[in-house]
C-alpha cells in the first residue's frame, strides 16, 4: 500500500514539437513545419496549461526544467522570456535550478545564444549526433560537422559554462575508428557532459520501416569500450548507460527521472508522473500529440490519457529507472520516491545479489559491473 510521508522532488518538462526536419531514426513527437509555426499561439496553451495542472503541484518546488524537442532552440528568446516570465510567476522555483534548452547545429546563431543566456536559460544540450558529414547525411541532419563545432564555440562565447553535446555511435557505415574521432570530437570542445549513445531502431520510424545496414555488435561493442576508456581517461565520468559528466555536473533533471523523481509536463506529447499524499497515489499522464490540437483544446482536454500506477508498476518502474546509474540506490530513496516499504525488495533483491547482477552495501545497492551489462535480466527481477 503506498504511504508518502514525504514527496519526491519536482521537475517541470516543456515539450516543443517542431523541428525543421523529421530526422529517420528519431520517435520522439516531432512534426516538420513549412516557414511558420504558431509561436505566440503555442506559448499561450503552454501557460494555460500550466494553470490547469498547479493545484495537483500545489505549494511544491520546482528543482529542474528541461525544454526539449523538436528543435525548441527555434523559438525566439522573446517567446522563451515570456514562458519562463509565466512559470516564474506561478511556481516556486529553487534558485539558480537548472534550465536546459535542447539546441540543434544550424539553428542558432551568436546573438540568439546570448539571449537565452540572458533570459536565465543555464544549461544547453546540442545534438550533434556526428561530426562526420557522410554520417550526418545518413542520419538525414541539417547541419554539418564544420557548423556542430561551431554552434559549441558559439555556446561557450555566449557565457554557456553548463554544456552538454549528444552523440551516437553504431552508425550506419560507421567504423570503430570513426567513431572514436567523433568521440575526441567532442571531447575536445570542452562540454561538461556527454550524452553517448547507440543508435538503435525504433518503431515508427523511417529507419523502421528501412533499416540500414549497422556494424556488428561485437564491433559495436568493442566500440563502446574503447570509447568509455577515452572518456574516462578525460575525466568524463560514466553515471547512468548513457551519461558522462566532469565532476559535479550531472544533468539534475535527468538525475530526478532515473531516481523516480515527479515531473510536470506541458506541451503537445509531453508525458508527466505526478505523486499526491492526499490520495496516496501515483499517476502518468500524457498530452494530446498533435501541435495543433493541443494548441486549440482547452487545458482540461490537453490532456490525452493518464493512469493511476499499481504496486507492482510502482517497483518495476523504480528499478528500470534507479538500476540505470551507476551508483545505484538506496532503500531511503526508494521509500520516499514511491510511498511503498523497503521489504517488498527483499525477495527480488536476494536472487539478483545471487546471481551476481547486484551488490548491497548497508542500505544502499548498486548493479555489479554484469549486471549493468545484462541490466534487462537485473530488472525483470523485480517485475
Amino acid at each position: 500500500m503506498i504511504e508518502f510521508t514525504s514527496l519526491p522532488p519536482l521537475s517541470l518538462y516543456i515539450h516543443f514539437p517542431w523541428c525543421i526536419h523529421k530526422c529517420p531514426y528519431c520517435d520522439f513527437n516531432s512534426h516538420e513545419f513549412n516557414n511558420h509555426f504558431p509561436e505566440q499561439n503555442y506559448i499561450n496553451a503552454l501557460i494555460q496549461d500550466l494553470e490547469y495542472q498547479l493545484p495537483s503541484i500545489w505549494g511544491r518546488r520546482i528543482i529542474s526544467l528541461f525544454i526539449g524537442g523538436g528543435t525548441p532552440s527555434l523559438l525566439s528568446s522573446r517567446a522563451l522570456d515570456d514562458l519562463l516570465s509565466a512559470i516564474r510567476s506561478r511556481l516556486t522555483c529553487l534558485p539558480n535550478m537548472e534550465i536546459t534548452l535542447e539546441a540543434n547545429p544550424g539553428t542558432v546563431d551568436q546573438s540568439k545564444f546570448s539571449e537565452f543566456r540572458a533570459i536565465g536559460i543555464n544549461r544547453l544540450s546540442i545534438g550533434i549526433q556526428s561530426f562526420n558529414d557522410l554520417h550526418l547525411k545518413k542520419l538525414g541532419r541539417i547541419h554539418s560537422g564544420r557548423e556542430a563545432i561551431s554552434a559549441v564555440e558559439i555556446a561557450h562565447k555566449s557565457g554557456f559554462d553548463n554544456l552538454n553535446l549528444d552523440l551516437m555511435f553504431g552508425l550506419p557505415e560507421q567504423s570503430q575508428q570513426q567513431g572514436l574521432n567523433d568521440l575526441t570530437n567532442a571531447i575536445d570542445l570542452e562540454p561538461t557532459h556527454i550524452s553517448w549513445y547507440q543508435l538503435t531502431i525504433e518503431p515508427n520510424t523511417f529507419f523502421y520501416k528501412q533499416p540500414p545496414a549497422l556494424p556488428d555488435d561485437d564491433d559495436i561493442w568493442v566500440l563502446q569500450q574503447q570509447g568509455q576508456l577515452l572518456l574516462q581517461a578525460r575525466d568524463f565520468m560514466q553515471y547512468e548507460i548513457s551519461a558522462y559528466a566532469k565532476k559535479n555536473n550531472q544533468c539534475q533533471h535527468n538525475l530526478n527521472y532515473w531516481q523516480f523523481g515527479d515531473y510536470l509536463a506541458l506541451g503537445a506529447g509531453a508525458h508527466g508522473k505526478i505523486s499526491r499524499s492526499d490520495t496516496n497515489s501515483i499517476s502518468r499522464y500524457w498530452q494530446l500529440r498533435q501541435p495543433e490540437a493541443y494548441i486549440a483544446a482547452s487545458p482540461a482536454e490537453k490532456i490525452s490519457g493518464q493512469n493511476l500506477l499499481e504496486t507492482n508498476d510502482i517497483i518495476f518502474e523504480f528499478m528500470l529507472n534507479a538500476l540505470r546509474l551507476k551508483q545505484g540506490f538506496n532503500l531511503q530513496t526508494f521509500e520516499t520516491h514511491t510511498g511503498l516499504s523497503a521489504d517488498m525488495l527483499t525477495d527480488a533483491g536476494r536472487q539478483a545479489i545471487e546471481k551476481g547482477l547486484l551488490e548491497q552495501s548497508g542500505n544502499h545497492f548498486k548493479p555489479t559491473e554484469l549486471g549493468y551489462r545484462f541490466l534487462n535480466d537485473l530488472v525483470n527481477l523485480f517485475n
